[in-house]
Parts: structure tokens; C-alpha cells; sequence
């Protein structure tokens, strides 16, 4: 059996500049292959041109942040529909709807909010959003910092585009034939010492057990991995092999190159592409009462073959 071998990189992919005309918005790069800064007023936001450059610099740079833009949960909205239809595939979840907007998610570990908290414990692991729901994958999520915590909380953010396009051709080529199983129980398992059958039965109710391709490719022609803690196996492979490969993806794409942490601040405003990023939060402290509130643009693209 073949061996794929992820090698140190010495990357030299060509960073994509995004293109800047209008005078009331400004796109700064970050990082080469991911990130931007959006520096635009409320007063602008939901302009015509400002949502063209928005969604092209999603595509291109993964992750853009709005510093400190302080959006109401109505404002957040009303920018999500211009992006794109909303979806909530968080409805049955603790904390959905928890602000008072039905499609606004309360991301919490406060325990009057939140009564099932390994939803988001289980977000201290890489993770793409919906791969173990039956339907198209969620497009981008919105996020906003309504209170931090003293320590830790950063949101830590990964190109799963570049990550496969900085792979040599031969193990491109050879990822691209496998197909890996996720489930939800998988990413949940590092939250517990111990996995309750009651537990596990719930997870398996919300949720499918989904078959995805590892090497997606998109209807632009552009290809990511699709990989994550909620990666299980590896079609084919002995298990030992085919989570060793997985694991081994994830550190690749984790790498500084292809990787961002966003250092949050009270009003910012994030906003990533679901379909090319994996994420994670440093873990924080449960009492702090940190708080935030998502939206989430529906997708078009199924990733199951």
C-alpha cells in the first residue's frame, strides 16, 4: 500500500491581490495566502460595490475581519441576506435564537444559555461546519465578538485551499482518489473521557454519517481538502493508516503558512468561507461568559460524491 508523505514546506504559492476601486472600502491582506482587513463604515456596508468586493475577497483571501464595526444582531442580518441566503442548521442546538433573532446562533459555554456544551467544547478541534449534515455545505459564517474572555478565545483559521495546492503534484494526484468518512460522534470523542450511550444516540439522530471525497473540486475548478477533527476514516485504508494521513493533513494545513488567529476584539466582525477554511478556538474559560453571535450564508455545493 502506498504511503502519502506530507514534506516541510518551503511553499511558494503566488498570493491573489484583491482588487480595490471604490473609495469607501479598503481590503488589507494579512498573511500571503490568507486574510484580509475590511476597513468600511456602517454607512457602507451593505453598498453594492462593497458586497462585490466583499464576496471576491472571500474567495481569494478565506477569512476577512470588520475591526470593531459593532453590528446589532439586525445589522448582522440584513449584511448576511446580502451575501446570501441564510440558512440555521443550528435551530435544535442550545443558544439558537438564545439573542432574541431566531437565525442568530449564541455561541456560549455560559450554562444558562448553553445546556449542552460539548456543541461548543467540541470547537476547540478543527472543524468544517455541516460536513456531517446531509445538504449542501453552509457557503461562509458570520461571527461577532459580543464579550470576550480574559484569556484564550482566539479563533484560529486554516486555507484548506492552500494546503492541497502546496502539495507536490504525485501526492495531490493520489489524495485525490480517496474518500474519507466523517461522523459527529468522531469530532465530539475529544471532548469526553468517556462517550455516554445516551449521548451518542442523540449525535447519531442529528446527524449523518457522511462520505466526502478528501480533495474536493469545486465548480470553480478550484480544489481544498476536506478534513477536521469529524474525519474518521479513510475509505479503503486500515484504520491506523487512514487516521495517521488525516492527522497529518490537518497539521499541514495548520501550518503558519496557510494559517490565521484572529486576536479578538469587543465589535469585531468575522466572516470566513466554510467551503475553503477549517477552523478552531482557543480553548477559554467557561465562567468568563464569552459570547458570541453567528450567522451562516447557505451553500450551493454538495461535497458528498
Amino acid at each position: 500500500m502506498s504511503t502519502v508523505r506530507i514534506q516541510p514546506t518551503d511553499v511558494r504559492i503566488e498570493p491573489t491581490d484583491v482588487r480595490i476601486e471604490p473609495t469607501d472600502v479598503r481590503i488589507e491582506p494579512i498573511k500571503p495566502h490568507i486574510g484580509g482587513i475590511v476597513h468600511v463604515t456602517k454607512e457602507h456596508l451593505l453598498d453594492e460595490q462593497t458586497i462585490a468586493l466583499v464576496r471576491e475577497a472571500l474567495e481569494q483571501r478565506g477569512v476577512l475581519v470588520f475591526p470593531r464595526i459593532h453590528l446589532s444582531d439586525t445589522e448582522q442580518l440584513a449584511f448576511t441576506d446580502r451575501l446570501g441566503k441564510r440558512v440555521n442548521y443550528n435551530r435544535k442546538a442550545p443558544g439558537s435564537g438564545a439573542a432574541g433573532e431566531e437565525d442568530v446562533y449564541t455561541i456560549t459555554l455560559d450554562k444558562e444559555i448553553n445546556t449542552q456544551p460539548e456543541y461548543v467544547l467540541g470547537t476547540f478541534f478543527w472543524h468544517i461546519d455541516g460536513v456531517t449534515i446531509d445538504q449542501p455545505l453552509p457557503k461562509a459564517t458570520l461571527l461577532s465578538a459580543r464579550k470576550l474572555s480574559p484569556s484564550g478565545g482566539q479563533t484560529e483559521f486554516a486555507s484548506t485551499y492552500a494546503a492541497y495546492e502546496a502539495l507536490p503534484e504525485k501526492e495531490r494526484k493520489e489524495l485525490e482518489t480517496l474518500q474519507v468518512v466523517h461522523r459527529m460522534e468522531t469530532g465530539l470523542r475529544p471532548v469526553f473521557e468517556q462517550l455516554a450511550e445516551e449521548d451518542l444516540a442523540r449525535w447519531r439522530g442529528m446527524s449523518e454519517v457522511m462520505v466526502h471525497p478528501l480533495v474536493w473540486t469545486h465548480k470553480s475548478g478550484r480544489k481544498s481538502l476536506v478534513i477536521g477533527t469529524h474525519a474518521d476514516s479513510v475509505v479503503g485504508r486500515p484504520i491506523a493508516h487512514g487516521r495517521s494521513l488525516l492527522v497529518r493533513l490537518q497539521e499541514w494545513a495548520a501550518q503558519p503558512a496557510f494559517s490565521y488567529r484572529h486576536e479578538w476584539q469587543e465589535g469585531d466582525l468575522a466572516i470566513w468561507d466554510n467551503c475553503g477554511c477549517m477552523h478552531r478556538v482557543v480553548p477559554y474559560d467557561e465562567k468568563s461568559g464569552r459570547r458570541m453571535h453567528r450567522t451562516t450564508i447557505m451553500g450551493e455545493e454538495r461535497v458528498a460524491a
